[in-house]
Order: structure tokens, then C-alpha cells, then sequence
């Protein structure tokens, strides 16, 4: 069966259940756009343990972390945010793959995988720090095991595979986790990193969030056949997920990490999802998406589906479904209020944490502006004569 039922087509892919061929076309689906659990002969086992309240867990996940980044939308057009990446529609993606990671492993990710941080535990004022002007950096990504968001496109996939040949180095089981986008495919670190990866068998899990635009162009323009192809040529075993089900997200990551602490070297996931609303705040995509395209992708909403087989299952009571808006806008109102709290950093703080240790050359730097500053107290005030 295809994702929606409909003719396959090169972004969506066809369905077929069966053991995971390195290299394949199929999405991996274990939940259809319909809520209907389908058996997986390879699959199933990788999320056995997954039962009732698991199921619940990850749709309140997903619950909270859309009302998060809803949440964070309304402060950018309040002016309290700069700018925002919203993640809407890619919530399953996130939520699935970031709750098979383990504590040890390491995130690097883009900046739009505030769903995978928010499993990571970022405390949530801390997602908004960079995006307010408040800090050039969100948090310490020691005590979450996650870096901070890479701007740049696709870098971040090289810090994940020398992260990652570190552990080698170290002898440690851990595992560097890379998320990005389809657009960043094109860059040549992400090639590079793959190329090193594949070099070492690094324990690195490279994750493509595949959500059909770079920006305003569509993923078509710049890959002619699934993305997921491209990694084999590497020496990458790939897969191709189902990115708005949350099950068989969960499943694929899982089985990547294990092949990558058993020393079976990098894994390449391609997600394929949609990205329901703008690349960031400061984009229109009506100028450039069909209206009706969204309306097909929106009809495979990954809080719908789940929602649908807890409804199927006997797990989607008023008292739960009431308990989750609680907590999601208990959380929303915590984000708001820490974004709002947030103290005004000094003017010099722009040159804090550039480097780990002070040199006369940034010192030089800061002593100009700060005298450039004192300079606009001394001037004389209009009208003071």
C-alpha cells in the first residue's frame, strides 16, 4: 500500500512490509495515515516493548511539543522572538527517533529539532535564548548531551562523525546522532561527513528529515530518486521511514543505534515527512506552495494518526486527552514565562564564550567597543546648552 492509499510517487514512495533492504525505495510505515497498525516482519520486534502507555507517551510528546512551538510562533509575531523555525508536522520525526536515544548519546543536530531537544531535556526558556538575541548559544550541551542548534547548513553532520570517531577512540558504546534537512544533502559537509564515516565505521546516525522543501525549493529539484539512494554509494546502509509515524520512527532509529554500538558502523535514515508551516517566521510559503499540497499532507498528520489507534485501542478517554491539553499548556506557559523573565545581557556579552580561553586579540576587540560605547554618555545631549 502507498503512505495515503494513492499512486506512488517519487516523494512519498510505496509501502511494503519485510525485512529493511539497505538501499530500498520503501517507506518503512507501521501506522497508515488512518491509524491502523499494520505487522512488520522486521519491525515489530524493535518496539515490542512499546504497549498502551508507551503509545500515550509519545502522543503526549507530540501534543506538547506542537503547543510548544505554537506557543514560540506567538512570541515571534508579539516581537519577543527575532525569528522562529516552526517544526509543525514533523513532530513524529522528532519524537520518535529522539526517544530511542539513549542518555550517553550525542545530539547534533539543525535548528529545528526543538521536539528532539525537549527530550533531551533543554530547559525550555533555553529554546528560545539565541532566537530572543539573548545569548549567541542556548545551553551547555554537556549536561544535556546535545549540542546547540548548527545554523549553518548541514555542518553539524561533521561534528557528529568526529564526535563519533572520538567514541571509537574511547572505546565507549555511546552513539553521535546528526539531524538535517533534505536541502542540506546538497552541501558538501554532509558528503564529507559520510565519506569519514563510512572511512572509520563511525558510530553515527545520520538523519534527514525529508520534508519536501529547502526553503522555497521543492526536494524534487535537487534529488531526482530518494534521497536515501545516495548513502549506499558511501558504503551507508540507508532506510527510508515514514516520517509522520511516530512507531516506526521510534523503530528505525533504534535499529540504527544498534548496529552502531555492535561496531556495524553509520546508519542513514531518510524521514520523509512535511514541513506544514513556513521554513521560519520570516518566510511566506504561499508564494511558493500549492495550497492543495498541504492539504494532502495535512491529511496525513502524524497527532492525527496516533491519536486515531489510541481512539481504536480504548486509550483515548476524555480524562487522558484533557490531562494532556493541561500538561501541554502547562508547558507553553513556562516557555512564555521564561522567555519573558529572561534578563537583558550586558552589551560586552557578545563577546563571551567566543573562545574557551581569553587572548589579547579579543580582548583588544572588546576594549574598542566598550570604550565606543562610553563614548555616546560623554557626547554632549541635544538641547543641553
Amino acid at each position: 500500500m502507498t503512505q495515503d492509499g494513492s499512486s506512488p510517487d517519487q516523494a512519498s514512495g510505496t509501502v511494503h512490509p519485510g525485512p529493511s533492504r539497505p538501499g530500498a525505495d520503501e517507506l518503512v510505515q507501521l501506522v497508515d495515515p488512518h491509524g491502523v497498525r499494520h505487522p512488520h516482519g522486521h519491525y515489530d520486534d524493535l518496539v515490542a516493548d512499546v504497549d498502551g502507555p508507551a503509545l500515550r507517551k509519545l502522543y503526549e510528546d507530540m501534543v506538547v511539543v506542537r503547543r510548544i512551538d505554537a506557543e514560540a510562533t506567538a512570541l515571534q509575531r508579539q516581537g519577543e522572538l527575532a525569528l522562529w523555525p516552526p517544526l509543525l508536522g514533523q513532530e513524529a520525526a522528532q519524537i520518535g527517533s529522539g526517544r530511542a536515544l539513549r542518555a550517553d548519546d550525542f545530539v547534533f543536530s539543525s535548528y529545528r529539532e526543538n521536539a528532539v531537544a525537549y527530550c533531551r531535556g533543554v530547559d525550555l526558556a533555553d529554546l528560545l535564548r539565541v532566537w530572543r538575541g539573548n545569548a549567541s548559544s542556548g545551553w551547555d550541551p554537556y549536561t544535556v548531551n546535545m549540542a546547540t542548534p548548527q545554523v549553518i547548513i548541514g555542518a553539524q553532520t561533521l561534528h557528529a562523525t568526529g564526535y563519533a570517531m572520538g567514541i571509537l577512540n574511547d572505546g565507549a558504546d555511546a552513539v553521535a546522532v546528526t539531524y538535517f534537512g533534505d536541502g542540506a544533502t546538497s552541501q558538501g559537509d554532509v558528503n564529507e561527513a559520510m565519506v569519514f564515516a563510512a572511512s572509520y565505521q563511525a558510530p553515527v546516525v545520520f538523519f534527514c528529515q525529508n520534508n519536501h522543501w529547502a526553503i522555497s525549493e521543492p526536494v524534487g529539484l535537487q534529488a531526482h530518486v530518494p534521497i536515501a539512494r545516495r548513502a549506499p554509494g558511501f558504503g551507508i546502509p540507508s532506510v527510508r521511514v515514514d516520517g509522520n509515524d511516530v512507531l516506526a520512527c521510534l523503530a528505525v532509529t533504534r535499529e540504527a543505534l544498534a548496529r552502531a554500538r555492535s561496531g556495524g558502523g553509520p546508519t542513514f535514515i531518510e524521514a520523509v515527512t512535511y514541513r506544514m508551516g513556513p521554513h521560519t517566521t520570516a518566510d511566506d510559503p504561499t508564494r511558493y506552495r500549492d495550497a492543495n499540497e498541504l492539504e494532502d499532507w495535512a491529511a496525513r498528520d502524524p497527532l492525527a494518526r496516533l491519536a486515531t489507534l489510541l481512539d481504536s485501542l480504548g486509550l483515548l478517554d476524555a480524562d487522558y486527552t484533557d490531562s494532556v491539553k493541561a500538561k501541554a499548556d502547562a508547558v507553553a506557559a513556562e516557555l512564555r514565562e521564561g522567555c519573558l523573565s529572561m534578563p537583558e545581557p550586558a552589551p560586552s556579552d557578545v563577546f563571551r564564550h567566543v573562545y574557551s580561553e581569553p587572548n589579547s586579540w579579543l580582548d583588544r576587540q572588546q576594549d574598542h567597543y566598550e570604550r565606543y560605547l562610553t563614548s555616546f554618555a560623554q557626547a554632549p545631549q541635544e538641547g543641553s546648552r
